[in-house]
């Protein structure tokens, strides 16, 4: 008996018997996503919730076809968000990856209530104990202490100043921010220190701290960076749900220019036939909105990554995704991520190649990266030591 591939959509489409007599095997390449229900729920990103991959043990839900709990109950309802207490007792991460323009970061956050699909920190929440899936954008860790923590590692003997990043591995303006003020905690013990930090979010909600940023770009210690995957808000609405939309992003982009502070584009995740055809018309609208950086990255799919985004594909562009997959394995040495240093961000192949030449023109055309200055480091100090009493003393004729 010959046998094929049956999409997600078929799969839920025929029963077994109408499998059978059309000559297709009920294990015939039947891709996981075909037997897991969905979980999608309005608001959210992912349409799963896998299990975490250190447990020894994993529940695996079967969809048996009937639909159980749609045609008795309708869509799943909301999931709420849970802020669990974060009790680590450092603030800054580092790391020495050569792909990383920075040191060392700090994430006031842990999971991300953005929700974007494609986030490459979903995988880490596996570390903590949850689900990289829906976990991740509903169980978010907390560092309540996290100034505190921050101002006791910048006051450590030896310290050597260099750019911090901040939102590195989370956005630190994700909704919660706007009551909890962690990320405007942070900002404050920078300021005091003249320590200069690199922001990257794709949240309008920098704008609340204009008063800070303003006063440190003057000194040169500050730059933002907003990321903007698509022009397209629907699109947006199904990758990113909780994000800011992309006109709000461009406007944060203009109002920062117009503040004082160095403001950049990130074109991130580039998705090879889904949002890349868009680098060049992000960058110029971010470009005439005033910013003066750009970066991209395009998709890597780590760990529990991979399945998670498939599955989101199926549930949402079921026409494309076997082309998009395709695509993403051709810049990924066949695979769907690429652990190499100097690999991650860009991959390779031609298709890759391409798309670093794409952006390579329209950052030309628009005058991107051309006046890229380091940020200052020389006028860290710590508050109340000699050198700052000196500073001010010197404010003063004699």
């Amino acid at each position: 008996m010959s046998t094929r591939a049956l999409s997600h959509q078929d799969w839920r489409d025929l029963n077994i018997a109408e499998a059978a007599a059309a000559g297709l095997s009920p294990d015939a390449e039947l891709p996981e996503s075909a037997r897991m229900p969905s979980l999608a729920r309005r608001g959210r990103g992912a349409t799963t919730n896998p299990p975490v991959r250190f447990d020894a043990q994993a529940a695996s839900p079967f969809d048996d076809g009937w639909d159980t709990l749609t045609a008795e109950f309708g869509d799943l309802p909301p999931l709420p968000t849970t802020m669990i207490r974060d009790s680590s007792r450092s603030a800054i991460a580092w790391n020495s990856s050569p792909d990383l323009g920075f040191d060392r970061a700090v994430n006031p956050y842990r999971g991300c209530e953005h929700g974007c699909i494609y986030c490459y920190a979903r995988p880490s929440h596996a570390y903590l104990g949850y689900s990289p899936g829906l976990d991740f954008e509903t169980k978010l860790l907390f560092k309540p202490e996290v100034a505190e923590l921050l101002e006791k590692e910048l006051r450590k003997p030896g310290y050597v100043p260099r750019s911090l990043a901040l939102g590195s591995n989370t956005d630190p303006y994700q909704p919660v921010e706007r009551t909890l003020k962690l990320t405007r905690a942070v900002l404050q013990v920078l300021d005091r220190f003249n320590h200069p930090v690199s922001i990257v979010t794709k949240s309008a909600g920098v704008l609340r701290d204009l008063d800070i940023l303003t006063a440190m770009a003057a000194r040169r210690l500050a730059r933002v960076f907003v990321s903007v995957t698509t022009l397209d808000a629907a699109l947006a609405r199904q990758m990113e749900p909780r994000a800011a939309t992309p006109a709000r992003r461009l406007h944060a982009i203009a109002e920062l220019t117009r503040a004082g502070v160095p403001a950049g584009v990130m074109v991130a995740p580039m998705i090879p036939g889904l949002n890349d055809a868009e680098m060049e018309r992000i960058m110029e609208a971010a470009a005439r909105a005033g910013a003066r950086h750009a970066g991209y990255t395009l998709l890597r799919l780590p760990h529990d990554l991979r399945q998670m985004f498939e599955d989101w594909l199926q549930t949402h562009f079921p026409d494309r995704a076997r082309h998009v997959l395709s695509l993403i394995r051709e810049t990924r040495s066949g695979a769907l991520s690429d652990p190499r240093f100097h690999h991650r961000r860009t991959g390779q192949g031609v298709y890759a190649e391409l798309l670093l030449s794409r952006f390579a023109r329209a950052a030309r055309q628009w005058g991107l990266n051309e006046d890229r200055e380091a940020l200052e480091t020389t006028l860290f100090a710590v508050p109340g030591s000699v050198r700052t009493e000196e500073e001010q003393l010197s404010l003063f004729p004699a």
